[in-house]
């Protein structure tokens, strides 16, 4: 691995911790357009390096900092987190049949949709 490789990779989870303290984003926002972009991954290469990233730390310090200030509500984060582990297996047994070009354009719709609701919603 490259001092430039390692230098992207610092700075991919630097951007997307910051970015997932702050706002709540940084795995599939952040992470995967990065590997995709600045290092050349494939969708699926992408896709299962975030969610493996995401496993121990999935904001470990963040989700401290949150509960801290009394702003976790434990009964929705736990059926979140259970459900979460379901739809995680089952959409990357999905994800994993189907052709990288299909899976990057429903990324990509995912996102798409995601965002002009943010911008155009009050």
């Amino acid at each position: 691995m490259s001092i430039l490789t390692i230098i992207l990779l610092i700075s991919i989870g630097l951007i997307a911790g910051f970015l997932g303290g702050l706002v709540g984003v940084g795995g599939g926002i952040i992470i995967i357009p990065l590997l995709i972009m600045m290092l050349g991954l494939t969708q699926h290469q992408a896709q299962g390096t975030a969610i493996f990233t995401m496993l121990p730390p999935i904001g470990i310090l963040a989700a401290i900092n949150y509960y801290e200030k009394g702003l976790v509500n434990w009964e929705y984060a736990s059926i979140i987190a259970i459900t979460f582990i379901v739809g995680g297996y089952f959409g990357s047994k999905i994800s994993l049949s189907l052709p990288p070009q299909v899976i990057r354009r429903t990324f990509g719709i995912v996102m798409l949709i995601g965002a002009l609701k943010l911008i155009f919603t009050k």
